[in-house]
């Protein structure tokens, strides 16, 4: 009977705490805030503006004091995602299964099966699911009955008996909304008296009034034109029954209407909308056993705000463990500690609950993010992933001057980085910061939006890793890639019993993108059948890279091991390092630091951007880039650790991808990434 309960107590007490506080979940994705404000609710928010220099700002005065309100020239946007926080399954390329702590999407579900990022505008996460109408209704489709197969089981349609079928490509299912989103219970009140005077409308209820200015309320039943949907115009009204209270009043468009008192079915309704209420059941059937390695991709620009909702839906291989989850943007300057993610200063959230990080997008740069609870062991389980801001210069006007815009930012508070001599006014006398990351150069290139690199190149400016002012971080491809690796003996132990053995922890299987060679340059998400009997696209980022000859490809490379050092070398095309853990590689002269190599060094905890470039800047006279890298040609990009270089006992495997050279490349940086 003791063992009896020491095995099933545990599953009871997960049973119950996820069914009490199933309604914790939660989501938030405003579509106004003060840094971005939107009175008029005509969607500004869900784009990104033109960037024609800093924000201009009015000290807002009230009764409360007073505080800066953006008032011309907004820049940036809003931007929302949400994930999961739980467990799952992996494969590895030798065939081997393994058990996770992972992230999983709950947003973005299209996107993120696409091998893009899951970060979102309003106006798209704030969208319900509209259903599979057409195709094949009554096969699985998020949350109902279930499904944690993610988007791409969609994408190519549906088999005999209902099996889902995945094509590159395709775009049958193209919902990123939130998973579970539902609008808000209507509340409903009975209606006691309702009068007109002129075209204002008085609303006495029989109990106290709930409803607010701007509210939109639905009355029906008065058998009258008063039934109709209307906007709640003030409240606290004088009337003749009962205390103020009691009444609103709205606008008629219609006057002269009679008094109805006392009718018999008359009601006020709130009018049902997205307020962040989701489906607890959704959340579960979509988010159980989902966990994806590297977690959901997240990229916004700079100056965007980010509401960031973690949802923790428990480990179901493990309901013994009533682990909390957090999230921790390594190395980013937080809008406050509270969102930092480290539970001794912040918060952790535990089963059946839901958390909204807030983030003020800082410089542009290549993060990443993890969990930071037991760090060690949550890390080697896999509960890591990637994160970049994008430079402001992306979003220049065509035309502009690099350096001309780079001096605009200048007056940015937030981010300016001013020098002695460099021609500002007012002018300054005290050498800049050295984290200083958005430092004018110290030549001029001439170098504007949209223009070609070099005489006879179709490829433009347009692109970049930093806010550089003179086009040297420019692009046409980007790829994340993430460095892991796990020992699958710990794995184990924490799918089954604890403590772990962390000291002797050592990573048998070498990762980019939560893939060792050869599954590193197989196209299209990858799945495992789990212990649920679903199959689930656990790891959506390939890791091939495909560059259109002559141009440019930027690896985002990000090493979150967490007891190893990587390497990786090209020894055909030279890497350009122009960025290290999120700083641009400039001094505070303004001088282009960056370097040339064929090998870089990682360790845990450490990012760089890296260019592989293969146009005739890179080799130094016209038309050698088409002799040395032409249309079709494939080379390497490997590890020489060779106990880096294998899957587990296997050899030939691990820390190795393939770079090909394409005529063009469609895609961009996603899964369906063509090489034409």
């Amino acid at each position: 009977m003791r063992k009896s309960l020491q095995v099933w107590l545990p599953i009871l007490l997960l049973c119950l705490a996820v069914g009490v506080n199933a309604q914790s979940f939660r989501v938030q994705c405003p579509t106004s805030t003060i840094t971005h404000p939107d009175p008029s609710n005509t969607g500004a928010n869900n784009a990104e503006p033109t960037y024609n220099g800093p924000t201009a700002f009015t000290l807002l005065s009230d009764t409360k004091g007073g505080y800066q309100v953006p008032s011309s020239n907004i820049n940036g946007a809003i931007k929302c995602q949400q994930v999961s926080g739980g467990d799952g399954y992996a494969t590895m390329a030798d065939g081997t299964q393994t058990f996770m702590f992972s992230f999983g999407p709950l947003s973005g579900l299209a996107d993120i099966a696409a091998g893009k990022a899951g970060t979102e505008f309003p106006n798209v996460f704030n969208t319900l699911f509209p259903g599979l109408s057409g195709k094949n209704p009554t096969g699985p489709q998020p949350g109902d009955p279930a499904t944690t197969d993610g988007a791409a089981a969609y994408a190519g349609g549906w088999g005999s008996g209902g099996t889902p079928e995945y094509a590159i490509g395709s775009a049958k299912f193209t919902w990123n909304g939130a998973v579970g989103l539902m609008n808000d219970i209507p509340y409903v009140d009975t209606i006691y008296d309702i009068s007109e005077s002129g075209n204002t409308v008085t609303v006495v209820l029989n109990t106290q009034n709930t409803f607010s200015v701007g509210d939109r309320v639905k009355i029906t039943g008065t058998g009258a034109a008063y039934d109709g949907t209307w906007t709640v115009s003030a409240v606290t009204i004088a009337n003749p029954y009962f205390a103020a209270n009691f009444a609103f009043q709205y606008t008629n468009t219609t006057a002269g209407l009679a008094d109805v008192n006392e009718p018999t079915s008359a009601t006020a309704a709130s009018v049902p909308q997205v307020d962040g209420h989701v489906d607890p059941r959704q959340i579960m059937d979509v988010g159980v056993m989902n966990g994806n390695i590297p977690a959901p991709l997240i990229a916004f620009d700079e100056d965007d705000e980010l509401f960031l909702t973690l949802t923790n839906v428990g480990m179901i291989m493990r309901p013994d463990l009533f682990e909390q989850h957090t999230i921790h943007f390594h190395g980013y300057p937080n809008a406050s500690s509270f969102y930092d993610g480290v539970p001794d200063a912040s918060v952790a959230i535990n089963i059946g609950g839901s958390f909204t990080y807030y983030y003020l997008a800082p410089d542009a740069g290549t993060y990443f993010w993890h969990c930071h609870i037991t760090p060690p062991e949550h890390l080697q389980m896999g509960m890591v992933g990637q994160l970049y801001v994008r430079p402001r210069q992306d979003r220049v006007p065509s035309g502009t001057s690099l350096f001309t815009a780079l001096q605009e930012q200048q007056a940015d508070l937030r981010t300016a980085c001013r020098r002695p001599g460099d021609g500002l006014a007012p002018a300054v006398t005290v050498a800049p910061d050295i984290l200083c990351s958005t430092m004018l150069p110290a030549v001029n290139t001439n170098a504007a939006q949209g223009t070609a690199r070099a005489t006879g190149s179709s490829l433009t400016y347009s692109t970049y890793t930093y806010n550089d002012g003179d086009g040297s971080t420019a692009y046409d491809v980007e790829y994340p890639l993430q460095i892991h690796g796990f020992d699958p003996n710990f794995h184990f132990v924490g799918m089954t019993f604890n403590p772990e053995g962390f000291v002797d922890m050592k990573d048998k299987y070498f990762l980019l993108n939560g893939r060792s060679y050869p599954d590193t340059v197989t196209p299209g998400p990858q799945m495992t059948q789990s212990s649920d009997g679903r199959v689930h696209y656990s790891q959506p980022l390939p890791s091939i890279i495909n560059i259109p000859q002559g141009g440019r490809a930027l690896l985002r490379i990000a090493d979150l091991s967490v007891s190893e050092y990587a390497t990786l070398q090209s020894m055909s095309i030279p890497m350009k390092v122009v960025g290290y853990n999120a700083k641009l590689l400039r001094d505070q002269a303004g001088n282009n630091t960056e370097y040339f190599t064929n090998s870089i060094t990682l360790g845990g905890g450490e990012s760089l951007d890296v260019v592989l470039d293969v146009s005739d800047a890179s080799c130094g006279s016209s038309g050698c880039s088409s002799t040395l890298y032409p249309a079709g040609s494939v080379f390497y990009l490997y590890t020489p650790q060779l106990d880096h270089l294998s899957n587990d006992a296997e050899n030939f495997g691990g820390l190795m991808t393939e770079v090909h050279v394409c005529k063009s490349v469609s895609g961009g940086n996603t899964f369906g990434n063509t090489c034409n």
